[in-house]
């Protein structure tokens, strides 16, 4: 059988006649086991019968294909592609083993002892934070603290400090105190020399302290919330006193409030204030200051002496009063003249030992006798009733910065140092030896 490709069509025949051909007119006769049987057919012709294109589709040129019989041309050779390799990995050959392949013997033993020493260093680490955890917990259900504190042991390894059982240094911040009316902001603690008891690498049952020392902070942006005045600021003056400046509420009106308060320590333990230079202003008409001493009681001030020569009545109403009259030491005639004539008022009122006297005068004492001559002065009779019973002492309880150290749950002599008044609160410097907590 030719190949289609080779066959040629003969372009000399007419498209319409029908095409040669050279078979006889008489068909030749049958071959085969069934030449006998009239009916027999080819199986072949039967089986090209049942399509009639196949023969056409297969005479067709493949548009696609490379004709070299056309071209004249040999097509390049194309090796076919390498079959996949099946040769398997290794087992336990990863990057890293195969990268240590290529070090040297000294290498190895280098990187060796880095991993192991990576990993010591990760266990001594995770041991220091679990035995601080626990000194954590063990301090603030011992100290009943609101706030855990937190711990902090110096020193690397510190698994071989566990297992001297002895630590070189060890921090303690505990932050919130409790210290009688007042909290201290922060107590913050190291101690030396530090000697533990225990079993295992991490147990710790309790401790003793060779040596403490530490710091205590009061701030002052928590004194007025904690010494119920919160409209009173403190700042400090100097290193050992505090001034204190606001506004306190009294029977209904705000009077402005200045007192000094004098920082020292008191004992081993404890801080204690004196407070000096206590007073309430009324506006500028006058000046309350508890107590019982020649410069205590309400007294008016030297401005409002001076709105006196031109407020005529008020100033009249005050001289109406034979208390002040007779405190003022002037004669009766230049009284009477004064409270006829307005320029000699005012000339009266303008005399410096008469300025004098009338401050020294206490309103308190006149009040009792004249109380409409405080309502011309424009006092309210309520205010000074309040005023009267705000002793010294009680003032003073509302400005005091004392407190005494908590006590330790332990063993030990912890005690002040030296106390300090800094810008922004009282600092406390703490020292102790033989502390013990624990066992």
């Amino acid at each position: 059988m030719r190949s289609p490709h080779r066959m040629t069509q003969d372009t000399d025949r007419s498209p319409e006649a029908p095409a040669p051909t050279d078979a006889p007119a008489t068909p030749a006769p049958r071959y085969g086991p069934y030449d006998s049987n009239p009916e027999w057919d080819n199986p072949y012709e039967q089986l090209a019968g049942l399509d009639d294109r196949a023969v056409d589709t297969f005479l067709q040129k493949d548009p696609d294909a490379f004709d070299t019989f056309e071209t004249g041309e040999t097509p390049a050779y194309e090796p076919p592609p390498p079959a996949p390799s099946r040769r398997r990995r290794p087992r336990g050959r990863g990057p890293f083993r195969r990268a240590l392949g290529h070090l040297s013997r000294g290498a190895k033993i280098t990187v060796g002892i880095l991993v192991l020493a990576a990993f010591l260093t990760l266990g001594d680490r995770w041991a220091v934070l679990y035995a601080e955890n626990k000194a954590e917990e063990s301090l603030k259900n011992s100290m009943n603290l609101t706030a855990a504190p937190e711990v902090d042991i110096d020193g690397f390894p510190f698994l071989t400090q566990v297992a001297a059982r002895r630590l070189d240094t060890v921090h303690l911040t505990v932050p919130d105190v409790a210290a009688g009316r007042v909290s201290l902001a922060e107590v913050s603690a190291t101690g030396h020399d530090v000697r533990i008891s225990g079993e295992g690498l991490t147990g710790v049952d309790g401790a003793d302290i060779g040596g403490v020392d530490g710091e205590v902070r009061l701030s002052f942006d928590d004194l007025g919330r904690e010494l119920g005045a919160s409209q009173v600021t403190f700042t400090g003056k100097g290193t050992d006193r505090v001034l204190a400046r606001g506004t306190l509420p009294v029977a209904g009106h705000e009077l402005a409030l200045r007192a000094d308060a004098l920082i020292r320590r008191d004992g081993d333990r404890g801080v204690s204030t004196e407070v000096t230079g206590m007073r309430l202003d009324i506006g500028d008409l006058a000046v309350f200051r508890p107590g019982t001493g020649p410069n205590d009681g309400l007294h008016l001030t030297p401005s409002s002496l001076k709105k006196l020569t031109d407020e005529t009545t008020k100033a009249k109403a005050l001289l109406s009063v034979p208390a002040i009259v007779h405190a003022l030491g002037v004669p009766d005639s230049q009284i009477r003249a004064a409270l006829d004539n307005d320029r000699k008022l005012a000339d009266l009122l303008g005399t410096p030992a008469v300025v004098d006297d009338l401050l020294a005068v206490n309103l308190v004492d006149l009040a009792a006798a004249h109380p409409d001559v405080l309502r011309r002065l424009g006092i309210d009779p309520n205010l000074l009733d309040a005023l009267t019973g705000l002793t010294r002492p009680q003032l003073a309880d509302r400005l005091t910065l004392g407190f005494t150290l908590p006590e330790l749950p332990g063993e030990g002599d912890v005690r002040l140092r030296d106390v300090r008044v800094e810008p922004d609160g009282i600092l406390v410097r703490l020292e102790g030896t033989g502390v013990s907590f624990g066992k």
